[in-house]
Formats: C-alpha cells, structure tokens, sequence
C-alpha cells in the first residue's frame, strides 16, 4: 500500500510513518516545501496513491501573536486546501487516479467546553480555534464531492513520552515540581499515542466510508486527576499548582487552551469495534513512565500494531 503523509516530521507523524513503515507500506512524505511548490506539485506527489493523511498544522502551545494566530489558521485550512485542489485536478485525470480513501486531522477545540460530546454533536466553540476547527473541516469535507471517501480525525491531547505534553511535563515532574494548571477542574479529554495510531490502522482497513471520529478515549479526566495520577506513578508530589495569570503571562490568549478543556469521547470508534488499549488514565499514564525507564524495541511495536488488529 502506497500512503501520502503531510506533518511526518512531527510528534503524530513520525509515530505514524514508523508504524506504517513496519507494516511494509510505500511512504511519501509530503513538507513544506512541496506545499511551496504548488497544486500541479502536489498532484504528483498524490497520484495513485492508496491513502492520503493530513496533519499538517502548527502547534498551538506557543504565545499567540496575531501573526503566529495566522499561522496556526493557514498551516491548517489553507494547507488542507491545497491538499484538496490536487484531489480535483486528479478527478479530471484520465482514470481517475484520487487516493481511496483521505484521511484529515481537526480538533476537539471545535466543542465549547461547557457538555460532553459525540461525534453526534454539532460543533458549537465560537472562539478562534473553534472557528478554525470548522473551516479545517470544510476543507478536507470537499474531497467528497471528487468522489474520494474522508475520515476526520479529531485528536484529544495525544499522550507520549516522546513528544507533545509527555514530553514537555515529565522533567519538571520527576523533579517534584508539577501541579495542575490554573484550578485544575478543566476537561483534560486525551488519548495514548498507540491507541491514536492503531486507531489509524483499524480505519483505514474496516472504514472505508467518508466519517467524522473522535481519537480519544473513552473516559475523560480532569487537569487535576491527570496530575495526580502522573504524580503517583512518578512518586512525586503534585503540589506547585501553576497559576492561571502565570500562564495568560506567558503564553497570552494561548493559555486558553490550558485553562480550558473539552469533555469529548468517541462513540463511533468503539461501535465500529475499534478496542482501546489503553481506555483509562492510570494505565496509560503508568505504561508511559515505564516506557520512559524501558524504551521499547522494535517488536514492542509491532504487537502494539497486532493488538488492534
């Protein structure tokens, strides 16, 4: 199987194309450069391939400026765009050589924080990442229309010890130096790396068809339940509470997304048979730690991807 990737140099993507990669998949990778290129470039960067995934997308747990606010709207709906425009052109194409199946990336920021939320629900933030979340979608929803099935993946915060928020808390933990952030009762609505990326495995092979998923898992926490826990597999106290003003200091608007979080599950995932390895924080967070002692090997991954079939 041929599959295409945009954001392969990030956390998600190299974690992706690993796991691709050792299931024998063709990877492509498709950076910056090529979206430069243009549309004609990126038309024969896709052709014929199996599947295309779309992650493309700043981070957003930097000072939001109003420039590096445009870069987090464009790295995402425009990049999607371009994507997009290639699949027409390709649709025009003698044979039709569109990927099989487009696999998009949006987020549980397109939920207000005030309910608990499906893939049922309609999307209702009105603040800026909701609004990108909405176009975001809109974009990759076009490749529809070109007869080209798309899955949307909309991520909670994704748990690793390579990268993300892992990542950027487990030294300041191991030190004794973690607490929650702000009052710590914001939804803290997550999923483990492995799960994310079996999650990729079992759709592309049992869901075909164009639909919307949530990647978290099925049961949220709060900031302050996910401190606790990481704190007591670490053995570590958990008392530096971070302030909330700190953080608005540090990181501006950004801090939002901090002192705020989604109540989000998926619903759809589980009733298409997809099975969590991972389904509640203290077994994710407890195999994390360990991994972080124990770096797994190659085979650990490999039965990693065999686990979700």
């Amino acid at each position: 199987m041929k599959i295409a990737i945009t954001g392969a140099t990030g956390f998600i993507g190299q974690h992706l194309t690993r796991a691709f990669k050792s299931e024998g998949y063709h990877m492509i990778q498709i950076g910056r450069n090529d979206f430069a290129q243009g549309t004609d470039y990126l038309v024969d960067k896709i052709r014929g391939v199996q599947v295309l995934i779309n992650l493309a997308g700043a981070p957003i747990n930097r000072r939001w400026t109003a420039a590096y606010k445009r870069e987090i709207s464009a790295s995402r709906v425009e990049t999607t765009k371009q994507l997009v425009d290639a699949i027409e052109t390709l649709s025009h194409e003698p044979g039709k050589p569109v990927p099989e199946q487009f696999i998009s990336t949006s987020a549980i920021g397109a939920f207000d924080c005030e309910g608990h939320y499906t893939e049922a629900d309609t999307p209702n933030a009105n603040d800026f990442l909701g609004e990108v979340s909405k176009q975001w979608e809109a974009e990759a929803k076009r490749a529809i229309t070109f007869g080209v099935p798309t899955n949307i993946f909309r991520f909670g915060l994704v748990l690793g010890q390579d990268g993300g928020l892992m990542k950027q808390l487990m030294l300041p933990f191991k030190l004794g130096l973690g607490g929650p952030l702000g009052d710590g009762q914001q939804h803290f609505s997550w999923i483990h790396i492995d799960d994310l990326v079996g999650a990729y495995f079992f759709i592309i092979k049992h869901q075909p068809n164009a639909d919307m998923f949530h990647l978290c898992a099925p049961n949220p926490v709060t900031n302050e339940r996910f401190t606790q826990t990481l704190g007591k597999a670490l053995h570590r106290s958990t008392r530096f509470r971070v302030p909330g003003l700190f953080l608005k200091l540090v990181y501006g608007k950004g801090s939002e997304v901090m002192l705020s979080g989604q109540s989000v599950t998926s619903s759809r995932l589980t009733e298409s048979g997809f099975c969590f390895r991972y389904p509640d924080i203290t077994s994710a967070i407890c195999a994390l730690v360990d991994e972080s002692a124990h770096p797994r090997t190659e085979a650990d991954l490999d039965r990693s991807i065999q686990r979700h079939g």
